[in-house]
């Protein structure tokens, strides 16, 4: 009976161990695509190829490859701000995982504070889409996006906001980003996203550095105040204007959203624009 016993322990010990190995990383699949995409990436930056040119009479040009010792790689100038939009951060994180999906982010920030970095801050994400601030048309390439799960409809919680400061902190401290430069999705793609929209706390951030906030004390617009004009040297893009003076709204103002400009906002508008 002993013996049976003891087989029977032995044979569930055995079982137990054979399914605890199988306990594998959820996305190991996920990222081994990752490590194959950046060794691919690695490749075409070893690439030592001279340009090929030829005149107008199709005669080729002499041309070398010859490495500079002068170089490193392109660091991110700005930090945009999104909220996820959706109802979790591993729902997020499925769907910057999704191919389909074609969107992502360099980091994604859950309600617990958990800090989920997805993508290399020297890699191009494509989390700004069709965007323009000042004279910057493509986003994407001088970015690093970051997603806060949030629905659009409920307060950041302190929890993770303070993750949030602290990640904006380190970014700022490592790549040099200038306080001008964390801005909103919503800034940056005024008719399309609304993102990281009217709760957040844009004066905290302005607070300890990251973007700008009115001062309590403002100068009142002058006669004549060019709104339109303060705007474009802001960065927003006003061939919208309407949906440029919402943006700016929902993230100077935060209290109402109307494409309008009451005496109070231009005032507003007046005191942020000197800043910049």
């Amino acid at each position: 009976m002993k013996n049976r016993y003891l087989l029977l322990f032995l044979l569930f010990a055995a079982v137990f161990a054979s399914c605890s190995k199988k306990i594998v990383n959820p996305h190991e699949v996920t990222n081994k695509v990752y490590a194959n995409q950046t060794d691919s990436l690695i490749a075409v930056i070893k690439q030592e190829t001279p340009a090929t040119l030829t005149d107008s009479l199709g005669a080729a040009i002499s041309s070398e490859f010859i490495g500079t010792v002068n170089f490193n790689l392109r660091k991110p100038n700005y930090v945009i701000i999104h909220y996820t939009a959706q109802d979790s951060l591993a729902q997020t994180v499925k769907t910057f995982t999704l191919v389909r999906t074609q969107v992502s982010a360099h980091y994604v920030v859950g309600k617990d504070g958990k800090v989920v970095h997805m993508l290399n801050d020297y890699l191009r994400a494509y989390h700004a889409g069709v965007s323009k601030w000042g004279n910057v048309t493509d986003m994407n390439s001088c970015s690093i996006g970051i997603e806060i799960d949030n629905n659009g409809r409920e307060p950041f919680n302190p929890k993770q906001m303070n993750s949030v400061l602290l990640l904006l902190a380190q970014l700022k401290r490592a790549y040099n980003i200038p306080a001008a430069n964390f801005v909103g999705h919503g800034d940056i793609a005024p008719p399309r996203k609304p993102d990281p929209g009217k709760y957040f706390p844009w004066m905290l951030l302005a607070q300890k550095g990251f973007g700008y906030w009115p001062d309590v004390v403002q100068s009142p617009a002058p006669e004549g105040f060019d709104s339109t004009t303060a705007l474009r040297l802001i960065g927003y893009d006003t061939r919208d204007l309407p949906a440029a003076i919402t943006a700016f709204k929902r993230h100077f103002v935060q209290t109402d959203e109307m494409p309008v400009l009451t005496p109070c906002d231009l005032d507003v508008l007046y005191n942020v624009y000197r800043k910049y």
